[in-house]
């Protein structure tokens, strides 16, 4: 994540004995965006976005995010995790590929035609990702503010950006967690 303004949340719990799983990182980020408390108390800033670390369940990493008109992620995946996200307030597009990329070994690819899915998500609908996914998130709003409910399971080792030109997918950087 490239937020331009983080506030402080409390301090994650201790790793689980086991991990959760995708339904219930779904229901985690469903349940949360449906909690118009915390959501309202996320300051939104509206040159960049801004967040809030959540207390994910069963040692996930979890975030509330706020986006501002007109921003959004650019292409990348979770290095390795897998996750859900819901829209808590405003309208979401998820742009994500519908191929499992190769996680090494590669600079540009050129991506096959029909691999590209558009999801509109409004409050409280979510979807779940496997640790492959590839996408980028949008708040296509020219003046409505959104607010999204982020989680990953493990937490984010890395996060790889990618740049996209029509078919082509470039990798750009890779980003440790000190980085966002």
């Amino acid at each position: 994540m490239s937020p331009s303004t983080p506030s402080s949340a409390p301090a994650r719990s201790d790793a689980p004995a086991s991990a959760p799983t995708s339904a219930e990182l779904l229901d985690f980020v469903r349940r949360t965006a449906a909690d118009t408390a915390l959501v309202s108390s996320l300051p939104l800033d509206p040159e960049g976005r801004t967040w809030l670390r959540l207390d994910g369940p069963a040692g996930s990493e979890a975030w509330l995010i706020g986006w501002p008109p007109g921003t959004g992620t650019g292409w990348h995946d979770h290095g390795g995790s897998y996750g859900a996200f819901a829209t808590a307030a405003g309208r979401l597009t998820e742009d994500s590929l519908a191929a499992r990329l190769p996680t090494e070994g590669w600079k540009t690819l050129e991506l096959a035609d029909g691999v590209d899915r558009t999801r509109q998500l409004t409050p409280v609908q979510g979807r779940a990702f496997g640790p492959h996914h590839v996408h980028q998130v949008l708040n296509e709003s020219a003046d409505a503010p959104a607010v999204s409910v982020h989680a990953y399971y493990p937490p984010l080792p890395l996060m790889r950006r990618y740049s996209r030109t029509g078919p082509v997918l470039r990798l750009e950087q890779v980003e440790l967690p000190g980085a966002w």
